[in-house]
């Protein structure tokens, strides 16, 4: 006798009960139709001859490494952004830059216009100084010889 028979004829009740709980868990489902929870990649294919946990195991390590990559991804994505803002953040910095040093020159040149003036004040007021000394001792001299 089979172990199969033997096991049906000691306990035919156990073995009754056992399928139609089997049967209430839910119809049973055709091993080639699994469907996976999303496509696989493009750069991955079955090789002929793999059974079927094989398949499902190596897809489902494929798609988590997958998911790994898009949020790779994602991140440089994000690092492009930032790096877009720093480059606007750089320009707008050497505009700035290019407008301090505008008002610099803007600056060394009132300096400069300053200085020249506070000079030809100066130079001015020596040359009247000058004069109303010559004129002094020419109105000197002339009261002293009348």
């Amino acid at each position: 006798m089979s172990v199969s028979a033997e096991v049906r004829t000691r306990a035919p009740l156990e073995l009754e009960q056992l399928e139609r709980e089997m049967n209430t868990v839910g119809p049973p489902r055709p091993r080639g139709n699994v469907r996976p929870l999303s496509p696989m990649p493009d750069y991955v294919e079955h090789r002929n001859g793999v059974n079927e946990v094989g398949k499902l195991s190596a897809e489902a390590v494929v798609r988590e490494y997958e998911a790994a990559v898009k949020e790779i991804e994602a991140l440089g994505t994000e690092l492009q952004l930032a790096a877009k803002k720093c480059e606007a953040m750089v320009a707008g910095v050497h505009d700035m830059v290019a407008e301090i040093k505008e008002f610099a020159a803007g600056y060394r040149d009132q300096g400069k216009r300053f200085f020249l003036q506070i000079e030809a004040v100066s130079l001015m007021t020596t040359e009247v100084r000058d004069t109303c000394e010559t004129l002094k001792k020419k109105i000197a001299t002339d009261t002293l010889t009348q």
